[in-house]
This record gives structure tokens, sequence and C-alpha cells, in this order.
């Protein structure tokens, strides 16, 4: 008697039957297919072992089974993206999630390096500066209204510049008569040193530190020949042309304080009512 040669799973004889061999055991076609096959995620039905299957993330297809979920189109040989587990060809995906350029009004495919600013999207190529032309990628950038510019082109063209160097004047400065300059270039118009943080003057527009504007403008003391300038609450007395400082403006002959006094003036000289008094 002839050994007998079954199906390993319904023991039907496989004599003059189609099979297939699976871990050392037979089985006939419609026992492997249940046993073997995967399940079709989109019709629900097994693939059967003559199928060409496809599979993604653990989902498995028919070849025919495997669309795209708008329009249909077979994903076979086609690239395409899973959007909430439905299978999208990429014109669809694109068409239906993915953002357009403002610049060039292209589609922003998928895996494109993208630039998106103030609920825009452009291609990164495509985010220009609005006065070089050249695409600002990573590097910083200043929105002025619709338009985006480079630091160096917003600087050249809106940045004020120094009254002095006319540079540009990207931050911090001094402001005198309305105009800006650096710190570096408002300078006394006679010494140069600089006058940022410090009291100083004018004369015919021209700054001036006050030691400067003491010695070229301020009339002097005719008892110490030093400056008057007023400058700091300092006080002074003024006769005939004439200017002393407060404290200068003593007796010719006994220094006493004429502030307030009656004092009487004796050629360059001025004197006290004794000193005077006595002189006669």
């Amino acid at each position: 008697m002839a050994d007998r040669f079954d199906c390993d799973n319904c023991k039907e004889s496989l004599y003059g039957r189609k099979y297939i061999q699976s871990d050392d055991s037979p089985y006939c076609i419609p026992c492997y297919d249940s046993l073997f096959s995967n399940t079709c995620d989109e019709c629900k039905e097994l693939i059967g072992h003559d199928a060409r299957e496809l599979f993604y993330e653990d989902r498995h297809y028919h070849e025919h089974c495997f669309r795209c979920f708008r329009c249909d189109r077979s994903l076979a040989d086609e690239p395409f993206t899973s959007q909430d587990e439905a299978l999208l060809c990429n014109d669809c995906y694109c068409n239906e999630f993915s953002s357009k350029c403002v610049a060039c009004d292209k589609i922003v495919m998928p895996g494109t390096r993208k630039l998106e600013y103030a609920g825009s999207t452009w291609h990164e190529g495509c985010f220009i500066c609005h006065s070089c032309k050249q695409p600002i990628g990573s590097k910083s950038f200043i929105p002025d209204k619709d338009e985006h510019y480079c630091v160096t082109c917003y600087e050249d063209k809106f940045a004020p510049r120094c009254t002095r160097c006319k540079k540009t004047l990207a931050k911090g400065g001094v402001t005198y008569r309305d105009e800006p300059w650096h710190k570096e270039c408002f300078v006394c118009t006679g010494c140069k040193t600089q006058l940022a943080g410090q009291h100083f003057t004018s004369r015919e527009e021209n700054p001036y530190c006050l030691k400067c504007f003491g010695n070229i403008y301020a009339k002097k003391c005719e008892a110490c020949s030093k400056p008057i300038t007023g400058f700091g609450g300092g006080k002074y007395i003024s006769f005939e042309e004439r200017q002393w400082h407060q404290p200068c403006f003593t007796c010719s002959q006994c220094s006493v304080s004429l502030v307030g006094a009656g004092f009487f003036p004796n050629g360059d000289r001025i004197l006290c009512r004794d000193c005077h008094t006595s002189s006669l």
C-alpha cells in the first residue's frame, strides 16, 4: 500500500493536486490561503498566494486595492503618503494638505525646504530680500509691511545716518538738534572730546564742552581773568561792561566782599565805602 500524502490541515489527499510546502508540511491551496494569507486592509478579503501583495506600515493590500483614497489612482508604482490611515497620491495630498508658496504660487511639496512666517509659506529659495533679491534662508530678517529685508539692506535703506560721518546708525547714538549722531562722532568743536553724557553748550549750531566754550566765547572776570560762563548756577556781577565772579567782586584795596554793598569805581579799581573815604 502506497504512503499517504495528505494536506497537513484538512487531511485530504494531495495526489494529483496543487499544494504548497510550508515549514516542512504540505498544504492544499485553500488551506494554505486560509492559514497563512494576509487580509487586505481595503477590501477585507484574503490575499491569495498567487496575487501580488503590497504592504505599508503593517497593512497589506491587493495590488488592485492599493489606490488613492481621493482619485482612485493606483499607487503601486507611484509616490504616495498617508493621512489618517488613508492613502493619498502626492497630487491629492498636496491639493488638500500642502500650502502654496506666496511668492511663486506653486505648491510646497512635502519634504521641501520651506519657511513659514506670519501665517504664510515660502519655498526656501523664494523667500528673498526685497532690496538685494538674495535668498534670506536662515539669516535674520526685518519685515516692513508686506516686504522683507535682510538686516544689511534694511539698515542701508531705513536706518538713520550719522550727521557727521553719514554712516548707518544701527543702535544707540545721540540726538542733537533733532539729528542723529554716533556717540564717537558727537564731539566738542574745539577739543574734540566726546560730549555724550556730559554737559555742553553750542554756538552757531556747533557743540562745545563747557571748558572750550568758556575759553573761546565767555567774558573774563576782571579779578581772576577766568571765564564767566554762568553754567552750574554760578552767579556773577556786571558793571559798566565789566564782569566779576560773585566771589571775586571785592574791594580792590581791603578785599572785603562788595556783593550787596555800595561801592565806588576808581579807574580800573572798585573800592568799598571806607576805602573810598580814606582815599579822599
